[in-house]
This record gives structure tokens, C-alpha cells and sequence, in this order.
């Protein structure tokens, strides 16, 4: 696990998003659109492989996919009717072009492209174990894990060597590959990543997110099951399902930050959802004030709860400004200081005098919740309370989602006043467990039986973690350094 080289040190981030579709001539241009729909799942790197009946065509680059995929020459080049695609945030492996995916291999019955969106907890232990029998690895993504895993297996075909692949491994994943005559779709037996499919006229997709559906006009069919494998060829879709039964374990923060508040996951629309965690925050922890503020973007859906419930008028007391990516100029403290500014800006009119309450949907280190309220007390509040629409993080994430090391989450070191001091709040409180359980529909959290992963605020890890040590993975994976 690796922490972002710049940027966002202090929020949560998805690894990735996968998107794909089979049968349909402008196949790679509906990847790109899918893809900068799931941009907030990755912006470090994007790339698109394509299958025009003869050769794999690919396009991979750092960056946006609005920086790169926007030509009609790259589209063009990406021929065929059916293509994969993937958005990128680095969580194990660094920041590097060879770790751009979807990766590829040919073996002896043809070429595969493989991404996924997720984390394997035991890719350094197989990694070993491959290199000894002599596989030759180009990149640090444990991704070329599962690529390696079905070069070397035994079985007579693509689906049946995937399937000896994936009984090997250990992880939270949604994957996409690509062969020559199909694009299949995988979610792990837990289902701890998200995978939907999708229709359009006769084409088939598979996705991340049900809004990268809306952005081409396709239709939603069904979620893809935890354990299942879809194959999608020219005789349609096909559905197998040969791993052994899980209880089912979808990541809980999907609902409260990852997915696009326009998506609709595992049956649910994220933004209601939202909106009815901010309402149970405000039935246990009301604090009487003025004005309901959102910590923008990801915020505003639970201050909306919270502001109905509470009876206390929502106000955009902080501007977002949408147009900036990462810090460009941090020569100096004082600058780097001033960094928070560039994302975010006081609306002093709607703050000046008033008792505030701030909603935002976590705390990681705290350096940027502390900045945040600093800049709202100079805009003239009266009194800040912060409210957090996720129980405390005190737990790193092993599944897929960049977090730091635990001895960095502020709530791993503090209780909740002593965070409350160092962020200079007049009072804190965080979501408890069983609120967000009820939330979701829930009427508590069964111990015996969570109906989520929450393993970043319990410690309750559903997937054995047997590369980690002591809640940490530090291995250096290659000796190559990435050319500058």
C-alpha cells in the first residue's frame, strides 16, 4: 500500500474503475465516455485496449482521461466492437506508466487484457512464489499476479485457467479482461468491489458504476453477483459461478464517498443514501446553530439529511473551485499552507456571525479538516461544530482503497475530544456504528454477520490480509527506477 506522491494526502481514494463493452463498432469511443465518468475513482492514469478481429490496440497514459483520450486520431486508432478501459489511483505499486492498465499478455491460445479495481491481499506472497518458477514480472500492479497465474496454469482454456487463477488468490476485486471474442467480467466471492451490467441496443457492458451507464444512454440490467464470472461473446451472456459461497461483504464507504452520489449501487442510490446517513447524524448528535454547512463536494448530500432532520437552514458556506487537480506550486511552508485555499474558499456572507455546523464524510489525518476550520472562523463564525457522516477511521484499508498507515489516521491515536482540540472545533461527533447500519436499512450491526465491510472502523478484516505485517505492506517489488 502506498500513499499518493501528491495531491490529496488526507481523503480516502479509490484504486480504480473498470469499464467495458462488446458489440458495438464505436466500441472504444464508449469506453473513453465510461471512463470520464469514473474519473473520481482514479485520476493518476488511464488506458483503453481495443480488439479489431486481428490486433489488440491499446492507448496508456498518465493523467486524465479528458487529457488523453479527447482526439479522434487515439480513437480511431482503437479499432473493434469490443474494448475494456480503466481509471487508476495507485494502492499497491507506484505511480508509473508499466503500472498503467489494462495490462496484457498473449500465451498460447491468444491475447488477454486484464484491470481490475480492487487490492490482492496475498499478491506479494504469489509474486514469489511465480518469480521462483521463472516468471519474468514488467511491472510493480498486482494485477500481472493474476496474469502470470493463468500463463502458468494448466487448463485447456482462457475461462477455466482464469477460474484456476482467481481460486489462488486472496482479495477484494471487480476485474475486467478481454480476448479475442469476448469481454468478461469478474467480482470477487465477498463482493467487496462494485461491478454492474448494462445494455445498449446489442451491446453489452460491464462497469464499475451504473452513471458511466447514463453517460452513453445504455440501461442498467443487474448487478454482477459476488463470486460470479460473466462471459459476453457473440452468442450473448453467460454467467458462471464456481467459487465457493461468501457472506456477502460490499464495502460500506462505497456509500458514503466513493460512488458518485448519480449512482445506483447494489440496489441503492447512493445519493438518498447519503442524505439518509446525514439524517441520522443530525437524530444523534444535534447541536443547536445557524446555518448547516457542507464540506464540498462530498459532503453536501449528508448536510442536506442533517439540515432537514435538524430543522436548521443548508447553506454553500465553502466554494469548491472544480478546475484544480493537484497542488501545482508548493515551493515553501507558506505556500504549501495555502494549498487548501486553491480547492476550497470561505463564503464569508453566509458564515460571518454565525454558529456553524460543519458535515463532512470522513477524518484521515486531520490536516485538512484543521485547515478547513481555520478558514471558516476567519470568515467570522461564532462558534464550528464538525460533524462526520462515517464512524471513525482508525483502521488502514487492505481492499482497494488507498489509506494510510494506521499509526497516521488521527482516530487510531485520538478520542473523539482530543480531536476535536486539534482541529479547533467546538464540538465533534462521527456517525455511530449502528447509525450508519440503520441508515442503510439496517436496525443495528450483527457482529455475527455484518452485512458490510466496515473493517476500516472495526478492524474486522472478512478477507485474510497474508501480506500484511503488523497492518502495514512494505515490500519493494522492483529494482527498476521509472524513468523521469
Amino acid at each position: 500500500m502506498v500513499a499518493p506522491a501528491s495531491g490529496d494526502t488526507d481523503h480516502f481514494h479509490d484504486e480504480c474503475g473498470v469499464f467495458g463493452i462488446y458489440g458495438h463498432p464505436d466500441a472504444a469511443a464508449l469506453v473513453a465516455l465510461g471512463l470520464h465518468a469514473l474519473q473520481h475513482r482514479g485520476q493518476e492514469a488511464a488506458g483503453i485496449f481495443a480488439y479489431d478481429g486481428e490486433q489488440f490496440n491499446d492507448h496508456r497514459r498518465m493523467g486524465l482521461v479528458s487529457d488523453n483520450f479527447s482526439s479522434k486520431d487515439v480513437i480511431e486508432r482503437l479499432r473493434g466492437h469490443s474494448a475494456i478501459g480503466h481509471v487508476r489511483y495507485a494502492t499497491t505499486g507506484e505511480v508509473a506508466l508499466r503500472n498503467v492498465q489494462p495490462l496484457f499478455f498473449e500465451i498460447e491460445l491468444g491475447g488477454l487484457a486484464i484491470c481490475h479495481n480492487g487490492n490482492l491481499t496475498n499478491s506479494y506472497q504469489l509474486r514469489k512464489q511465480l518469480v521462483r518458477g521463472g516468471s519474468l514480472f514488467q511491472s510493480t500492479s498486482d494485477t500481472e499476479v493474476i496474469n502470470h497465474l493463468i500463463a502458468t496454469s494448466k487448463q485447456s482454456t482462457i475461462i477455466d485457467r482464469l477460474v484456476d487463477a482467481l481460486r489462488q488468490i486472496e482479495g477484494a476485486y471487480s476485474l475486467a479482461a478481454l480476448t479475442q471474442d469476448s469481454v468478461i467480467g469478474v467480482r470477487d466471492p465477498f463482493g467487496v468491489r462494485p461491478l454492474v451490467i448494462g445494455k445498449l441496443a446489442d451491446a453489452w457492458i460491464i462497469s464499475s458504476e451504473t452513471c458511466a451507464l447514463d453517460i452513453i444512454g445504455a440501461e442498467f440490467v443487474r448487478d454482477v453477483e459476488p463470486g460470479e464470472i460473466v462471459i459476453i461473446d457473440e452468442n450473448g451472456l453467460e454467467s458462471l459461478k464456481p467459487f465457493t459461497r461468501k457472506p456477502e461483504r460490499f464495502c460500506v464507504f462505497e456509500y458514503i464517498y466513493f460512488a458518485r452520489p448519480d449512482s445506483v449501487v447494489e440496489g441503492h442510490s447512493v445519493y438518498e443514501a447519503r442524505k439518509r446517513i446525514g439524517r441520522e447524524l443530525a437524530r444523534e448528535s444535534f447541536v443547536d446553530a445557524d446555518v448547516v454547512v457542507p464540506v464540498p463536494d462530498s459532503g453536501v448530500p449528508a448536510a442536506i439529511g442533517y439540515s432537514q432532520e435538524a430543522g436548521i437552514p443548508f447553506e454553500l458556506g465553502i466554494i469548491r473551485n472544480h478546475y484544480v487537480g493537484r497542488t501545482f506550486i508548493e515551493p515553501t511552508d507558506q505556500i504549501r499552507h495555502l494549498g487548501v485555499r486553491l480547492k476550497h474558499n470561505a463564503n464569508r456572507a453566509d458564515l460571518e456571525g454565525k454558529r456553524v455546523i460543519l458535515v463532512d464524510d470522513s477524518i484521515v489525518r486531520g490536516t485538512t479538516s484543521t485547515k478547513i476550520v481555520e478558514m471558516v472562523r476567519n470568515a467570522g463564525a461564532r462558534e464550528v461544530h464538525m460533524r462526520i457522516s462515517s464512524p471513525p477511521t482508525t483502521h488502514s484499508c487492505f481492499y482497494g482503497i488507498a489509506t494510510p498507515d494506521r499509526e497516521q489516521l488521527l482516530a487510531s491515536r485520538y478520542d473523539v475530544d482530543a480531536m476535536a482540540r486539534l482541529i479547533g472545533v467546538d464540538s465533534l461527533a462521527f456517525i455511530s456504528l449502528d447509525g450508519l447500519y440503520r441508515a442503510m436499512g439496517e436496525t443495528r450491526r450483527d457482529t455475527n454477520a455484518p452485512r458490510f465491510c466496515d473493517a476500516c472502523f472495526t478492524g474486522d478484516y472478512p478477507i485474510p490480509l497474508i501480506d500484511a505485517d503488523d497492518g502495514k505492506v512494505s515490500v519493494q517489488l522492483s529494482l527498476l527506477a521509472e524513468p523521469v
